[in-house]
């Protein structure tokens, strides 16, 4: 740890982890959240942290964000964590959700073929790097499952003014799974497709991919956010107990213990609890 604070923090997790009198086997919450979270590697690193600083331990269920804030709007989960902010905002004014926090953000990249058909590469924006990938009718991967990632994708077409359905099955293949089976499909063709850093820097099967278009660029901020289930619309959540795991996350052991995790040396994500 560089930082004191994040040093501090981490001396505090291993004192009081001792003390705990619960067994976190049963006592436990559920937390629907994106499958980038898991696939990255980032709750095995920080869940068992807080299951030893709480005896609470987390269960996960890792879907897209649609798919995230149906479960939660049904009961489903204690707490979500999620990454697409109008659909959270929707969530929230319509009473399903309570005590919405930032937690962290990274940022997405387009990957592609080495070759680079497409010259995206040499593209001054993302939009113009999507225009050049659809003029060329270059093979490109979409998620397809209504994801927090699906639905930026889809923003950005939009944004491009371009309106790849009608090339569906041709050069666009939507293929309705996580990130993983994405990037797994997207290897195999040789394709582009959107995803986020963190996911990118975990994945190892890359094969021929590599990140064509990866420049600093606000429209491609991704950012996550935590959200308590409103417990007068289900009165079955673990309130008390998701709030002990949505303060934590959010607080200096949370969020160093998010900074902590690495590949290569380069963070999968940057915790922003205290400047959202």
């Amino acid at each position: 740890m560089k930082h004191p604070a994040c040093f501090a923090a981490l001396i505090l997790m291993i004192l009081i982890a001792p003390v705990q009198r619960i067994a976190a086997e049963d006592r436990f919450i559920t937390v629907a959240s994106t499958t980038s979270t898991v696939a990255s590697g980032l709750y095995d690193a920080i869940l068992p942290l807080f299951t030893k600083a709480s005896g609470i331990s987390v269960r996960v269920i890792a879907v897209g964000t649609g798919q995230a804030l149906r479960l939660s709007r049904n009961g489903d989960a204690d707490a979500l964590l999620v990454h697409h902010p109008p659909s959270e905002r929707t969530f929230m004014a319509m009473g399903y959700g309570i005590d919405r926090r930032a937690v962290m953000y990274n940022q997405f990249l387009v990957f592609g073929p080495q070759s680079d058909p497409a010259a995206a590469k040499g593209a001054d924006s993302v939009l113009q790097a999507l225009r050049r990938i659809a003029a060329e009718g270059a093979a490109f991967v979409s998620r397809g499952d209504n994801s927090g990632t699906h639905m930026m994708e889809r923003g950005l077409w939009r944004g491009a003014r371009i309106d790849p359905t009608p090339g569906s099955g041709v050069w666009y293949m939507e293929i309705g799974s996580g990130m993983g089976p994405t990037l797994r499909m997207g290897t195999a063709m040789n394709a582009y497709g959107l995803v986020d850093r963190g996911t990118w820097l975990s994945y190892r099967d890359k094969g021929n991919l590599v990140a064509v278009f990866d420049r600093p660029d606000n429209s491609l901020r991704n950012q996550y956010s935590i959200i308590l289930v409103n417990p007068e619309r289900h009165s079955h959540v673990k309130a008390d107990d998701a709030r002990i795991f949505v303060d934590w996350i959010t607080s200096t052991q949370g969020q160093c213990a998010i900074a902590a995790v690495t590949v290569g040396g380069e963070a999968l994500f940057i915790p922003n609890a205290a400047t959202e």
